[in-house]
């Protein structure tokens, strides 16, 4: 069987917040589903190098987000390509920090749950948290965010620790080296009427935040 297959998956757009000694954190996930409904567990896929992975296993509790199509995606950038271990990720996020010290993310989100882990699942790179859920919101605003939506409408892309993550194919596409991409995300600049060497200087990735320096020649 070919990996490509498995793209035919339902995916959605999640932030996941988490908690260290010393602040709140968060990461983007894809994979968050409903397990049982009495009582109410959710099941969530996180990828063993992930700090996100380190604060759920040493606190046992985390927040879901759910994503909507209005959030930005410089939102999903910030949270998807850094890492919390050495930058404060939700320092430019409008967010909220329960009393359990987890954050829940404000930026145009759906609803979001508060779980405390009951138990988990391993696999080679990733461990599927189960969480009870223990608080959320009493209604939903907005369309929940699907990753084709993301990938076809943002134009965003995976994290190699993500378990849909393939590196983009080589493509003669005929551009003549028009076409700029960031290596930090993905993200491509083709903006037929305004070339990128002619963009400001303080010009930065809508996706990840990253400078123009970030970019090369596709």
């Amino acid at each position: 069987m070919k990996d490509e297959v498995l793209f035919s998956l339902s995916y959605g757009m999640y932030a996941i917040g988490v908690k260290d000694e010393k602040k709140p954190s968060a990461c983007i996930v894809n994979t968050v589903f409903q397990v049982t409904n009495t009582p109410n567990m959710v099941a969530v896929s996180m990828n063993h190098n992930n700090y996100s992975h380190e604060c759920i296993r040493k606190t046992g509790i985390f927040t879901v987000s759910v994503l909507s199509e209005d959030t930005p995606g410089t939102v999903i950038g910030a949270l998807g390509f850094n890492s919390g271990r050495d930058t404060d990720k939700l320092s430019n996020i409008r967010h909220r920090v329960l009393a359990e010290g987890v954050p829940v993310i404000k930026e145009n989100s759906c609803c979001w749950f508060l779980c405390k882990v009951v138990t988990s699942v391993e696999t080679p790179t990733h461990t599927v948290f189960i969480g009870e859920v223990i608080a959320g919101s009493d209604k939903t605003r907005g369309v929940p965010m699907t990753y084709d939506y993301y990938h076809k409408v943002i134009k965003g892309s995976a994290p190699r620790n993500a378990p849909t993550y393939r590196a983009a194919p080589p493509v003669d596409d005929g551009n003549d080296g028009e076409e700029w991409v960031c290596t930090v995300c993905g993200y491509v600049y083709s903006d037929p009427d305004v070339p990128f060497e002619e963009l400001p200087a303080d010009w930065v990735c809508p996706i990840c935040g990253m400078p123009k320096t970030a970019f090369k020649r596709k």
